[in-house]
């Protein structure tokens, strides 16, 4: 009988455990924990996506007569860096990795920045199909980039927010959900404002029939 009261009693205080913790954000967390680890592949998958099309873009300008050699060298020494360094879900909780993370990639984006930038140079380049079309490419995953990094910034700050504010930072605390390491990648500003440039250049160069002289 004494068994079967203490069961029946320990019971009921899991069950008001549980009701507790899930009126005090659990399942938040765990959706949003979710929701973080997926928006970080996302962002990782998107970072590869530019990675993988940086060694046709360093081939295409390779053929370019007399163009510097330490602009190329700095793409290829950044994208090697940037590929090197590994940040997984688990490692997310480390702001020191996380900073790693983003140096490397703010690095890449400004060596990138500078070929861009060098390129406009080089008319015979400017003028290449193949260059052009790579640039085109590299344009939308920038786009993508920031966009998938916007998704995973506004989740994490939706998951820290919870862990840190009053009464779901006791559910943090019991079930020892710690705040993720968040991130901003502000050098990456450089490389989308010299793909604008690109575009404008591009637009400039479309064939426009010259007007005919007034009076003619």
């Amino acid at each position: 009988m004494f068994q079967t009261s203490l069961r029946r009693l320990l019971g009921g205080m899991a069950l008001v455990s549980t009701l507790s913790l899930t009126g005090c954000g659990y399942n938040d967390f765990q959706r949003l924990d979710e929701q973080s680890q997926s928006g970080w592949s996302e962002v990782l998958n998107q970072y590869q996506r530019r990675a993988d099309l940086i060694p046709n873009i360093v081939a295409t300008v390779k053929g370019e007569a007399n163009f510097e050699q330490e602009t190329l060298t700095k793409v290829v020494e950044a994208r090697a860096k940037a590929t090197s360094i590994q940040v997984t879900p688990e490692t997310l909780k480390d702001p020191e990795a996380m900073k790693k993370f983003q140096a490397a990639q703010g690095e890449l984006s400004s060596a990138l920045s500078r070929l861009l930038v060098v390129s406009e140079n080089y008319p015979n380049l400017k003028a290449n199909q193949g260059f052009a079309d790579l640039r085109v490419q590299l344009e939308g995953t920038e786009n993508r980039i920031t966009v998938a990094r916007n998704r995973y910034i506004k989740t994490v700050q939706d998951y820290n927010v919870l862990a840190r504010s009053f009464p779901t930072n006791l559910t943090a605390m019991v079930m020892g959900y710690k705040p993720k390491a968040n991130f901003s990648v502000a050098n990456e500003a450089a490389i989308s404002a010299a793909l604008q440039s690109a575009k404008r250049y591009r637009r400039t160069q479309c064939c426009i029939p010259d007007q005919p002289a007034l009076g003619t």
